[in-house]
């Protein structure tokens, strides 16, 4: 067991977070906590780490377990760039470093067993980081995290929030702590990212605890998940899939429960009525009182987030011809985002567009919209469009929650409104918040509720699903999934995209590339749709020739000959090993020195040969695919 929660309980002056939090982690476990905003998940996550701590009960770790964090606000140091906040990562290898060398100069003046056991230990720490392999496992993971080379002396304090995000859980993911703890860590990912963060997590030698409102990320890496709900823990098998049917049944049976118990209550307190002022059964009717005193109720299950209820309509049928794009090209600056792009929306239909992060999503949506005027050719709304825009970040605003519906439709009874509001999650007084104190999930429920009065025939929405809850995600997908008016909308969601089964125009590198699905678009090879890749395969057998017989004789010489290299590296470094532990070797700092030298060279040289050898297997495996075709 990494970790085990007792009892655990915390308070926020008379605002009770978390009550009676039992559950415990072991190593291995891929744990995801959800639970509607504001039901606790950061405050539990805080107490966890060791940044605050509860009012009861307890949090306990393993000897030694070490615990890493992703906050969602935390900063880097400024005067770093890029590649030195990684090495941040290896300071205590650093440190052993330094510490070694002294030692070695002091063991190279006087010998000392003891100097021997301490340079042991510092050997340890390096090892156990695998600090010689620091530039490799740097290089590595920047690129996973979407970090390329040119970007690597950038300083820190220019990143943009998402940027600094990312770079942040890089250096934690290097930093390999036995407990990794996430905190929205998909948050200002894009869709390659991800799926790199998530084949990283699923072989993590430690235990993971990650909070996080993206399904799709859910299901790929979890094997368990913890609910908060009720300001408790309910934990349930198996990724997010696996939790919702084990959810709705347990709340089935709570629920059969409390009807139980009510009933039993009812026909106790009904005899009480009856009998107790009669003096025959005056005792069996106390008897029964005392029953009905000692018979403990079971709750009903908690209404919660998910049961919002909401739908997008309109009332203005426009024609069908309705976003027009005619050699549309949109640059900022020297970069070229789209070029001469002919498309048309139809009434009805729904778009999505997707790509990496810096690519012109949210530009290219504001250029449909009219916000932004495109650099060449025309975007040209059809007549009878009447649109609605969901923009990325939502302006803060004056006000109540209230006015900000009754302001725009005064005529409305409070009652109209409040009515609602509650479809979108505000309920009782928090009708009567002010605007200015609103997460930035509240911002975005605030501007659905005005998007659903709007009742526009065609939507642009930029990240709709940023900063909700799983819950308000469900319910969102179940609105635009049923939305029969026309959509064009920004979003690295990879669930919304499956549910919506819509067209997704993926931009990258200053191409737009169409693809008939998300499931097309998840297994495209090397970015081409189904038809260019029949159009390529068939160009590829025509010019299949002499050019490609000699490559694949290349191939083979040189994959035997990378085997063969590999082998002798391999024995080279066995041998460099078991001389640095030599206590010869180990007296003589200098000579220590150039061992450990001539390893980190001989391990970095293996890594490229491996790196080679996976790239000419794969292009040797592709010459036998196309052979065997």
């Amino acid at each position: 067991m990494l970790m085990e929660l007792q009892d655990l309980g915390k308070s926020f002056g008379v605002h009770e977070v978390l009550r009676g939090v039992t559950a415990g982690v072991e190593r291995g476990d891929r744990i995801g906590i959800i639970g509607a905003n504001g039901t606790g998940k950061t405050t539990l996550l805080r107490i966890l780490c060791g940044q605050s701590q509860p009012d009861s009960g307890s949090a306990s770790f393993a000897s030694g377990i070490t615990c890493g964090y992703l906050e969602q606000n935390a900063v880097l140091d400024p005067s770093h760039n890029v590649y030195q906040t990684m090495e941040e990562a290896f300071a205590p290898a650093t440190q052993a470093m330094q510490r070694m060398e002294e030692l070695q100069h002091r063991m190279a003046v006087a010998p000392d067993p003891l100097l021997t056991d301490k340079i042991a230990q510092c050997t340890a720490i390096i090892d156990a980081m695998d600090a010689y392999h620091m530039d490799v496992q740097i290089r590595k993971v920047l690129s996973g995290m979407g970090f390329p080379a040119d970007t690597w002396t950038k300083p820190a304090r220019v990143l943009s929030g998402g940027e600094q995000t990312r770079l942040r859980l890089a250096r934690l993911l290097l930093e390999r702590p036995d407990l990794l703890i996430l905190d929205e860590p998909t948050n200002h990912l894009d869709l390659e990212t991800m799926g790199w963060l998530e084949t990283y997590l699923k072989t993590y030698r430690g235990a993971v605890l990650v909070v996080s409102h993206d399904r799709f990320f859910l299901d790929a890496i979890c094997t368990r998940i913890w609910e908060l709900r009720g300001k408790t823990i309910k934990t349930y098998r198996g990724n997010y899939s696996a939790y919702l049917p084990q959810r709705e049944a347990a709340d089935e049976r709570q629920q059969k429960q409390h009807e139980a118990d009510m009933e039993k209550a009812a026909k106790l307190q009904d005899y009480i009525d009856r009998n107790l002022v009669r003096a025959s059964t005056t005792k069996m009717a106390q008897s029964r009182r005392k029953q009905l005193e000692k018979l403990e109720i079971t709750e009903a299950p908690q209404a919660e987030a998910w049961e919002l209820n909401f739908r997008f309509e309109y009332d203005i049928e426009p024609y069908d011809e309705l976003v027009m794009m005619k050699n549309l090209t949109v640059r900022i600056g020297e970069r070229t985002l789209l070029d001469g792009l002919d498309y048309t929306v139809h009434r009805g239909d729904k778009l999505v567009i997707a790509g990496p992060n810096g690519t012109g999503k949210s530009t290219l949506l504001q250029v449909l919209d009219g916000k932004r005027r495109p650099s060449a050719g025309m975007v040209r709304l059809g007549t009878g469009a009447r649109p609605g825009v969901f923009t990325q970040q939502q302006a803060r605003r004056a006000g109540r929650v209230i006015d900000a519906i009754w302001n725009q439709y005064p005529r409305f009874t409070e009652l109209e409104v409040r009515s609602h509001l509650a479809r979108f999650g505000y309920r009782g007084e928090e009708v009567f918040k002010d605007c200015a104190t609103l997460s930035g999930g509240e911002l975005a429920r605030l501007r659905f509720a005005e998007l659903a009065l709007e009742r526009p025939n065609l939507m642009f929405l930029d990240e709709p699903t940023n900063h909700l809850d799983i819950f308000m995600r469900e319910s969102l997908t179940k609105a635009l999934d049923a939305y029969t008016g026309t959509l064009l909308l920004v979003t690295h969601d990879r669930y919304l995209m499956q549910t919506l089964g819509c067209p997704i125009l993926y931009l990258e590198n200053g191409k737009a590339v169409f693809y008939p699905d998300f499931h097309a678009l998840n297994n495209r090879t090397n970015g081409q749709t189904v038809e260019q890749k029949k159009a390529e395969d068939g160009a590829k057998k025509q010019a299949y020739g002499k050019e490609q017989r000699r490559r694949r004789a290349e191939v083979r010489a040189r994959l035997k000959a990378v085997e063969t290299e590999i082998e002798e590296i391999g024995a080279h470094i066995v041998e460099l090993e078991n001389e640095i532990n030599d206590p010869e070797v180990l007296r003589d700092h200098l000579l220590l020195r150039e061992k450990c030298d001539e390893l980190d060279d001989a391990r970095f040289h293996q890594q490229e040969l491996l790196e080679e050898w996976e790239k000419l297997a794969e292009e040797q495996e592709q010459f036998d695919s196309e052979s065997d075709s």
